[in-house]
């Protein structure tokens, strides 16, 4: 795996069950909340450092996520119904193919970009439909330092080379 990691120029996220904990509070007025881990956002500081890009892909369309990928300056493209073709855009203005993106989803909307990219990633607690079809699997569940645990994981393995 260090090979593919050295390779990596974009690293992709989905948000719900990743950066959250797949849960979400609904107040009274309709209004959403989720938790996420604050250690993410020094994380992706790190792959920021290293020279790698990142970027949120949600299917999602929800100001608590927009916010949040505004807090820790990452790109965001949210209701997207093809997760697939918005990491195929993104990959076209970085001028480099899906081999040297790593994805990391937890259910089966991100199977299409699992499935495709030179690095899928799932949490610990992702659906067991998709964790056959990851290279790497988080020791720590979504919305609970697995962002951390992947942006430390290529802080290491860069670091060594």
């Amino acid at each position: 795996m260090e090979r593919i990691i050295l390779g990596i120029k974009l690293v992709a996220f989905d948000f719900d069950g990743v950066f959250t904990d797949n849960m979400v509070y609904v107040l009274q007025d309709g209004r959403e909340s989720v938790r996420c881990s604050r250690s993410d956002g020094l994380g992706l500081e790190k792959l920021r450092r290293l020279g790698i890009a990142t970027a949120i892909i949600s299917t999602e369309t929800n100001p608590v996520v927009s916010a949040r990928a505004d807090k820790l300056k990452v790109r965001c493209i949210q209701g997207c119904e093809d997760k697939l073709a918005a990491l195929e855009a993104l990959t076209r203005t970085g001028d480099f193919g899906l081999e040297a993106v790593a994805f990391v989803g937890n259910d089966i909307n991100d199977l299409d970009c699992l499935t495709h990219v030179g690095l899928p990633i799932v949490v610990q607690d992702a659906h067991p439909d998709v964790v056959p079809h990851a290279a790497y699997r988080t020791s720590r569940p979504g919305g609970q330092g697995a962002v951390r645990e992947i942006c430390d994981l290529f802080e290491r393995v860069l670091k060594q080379h």
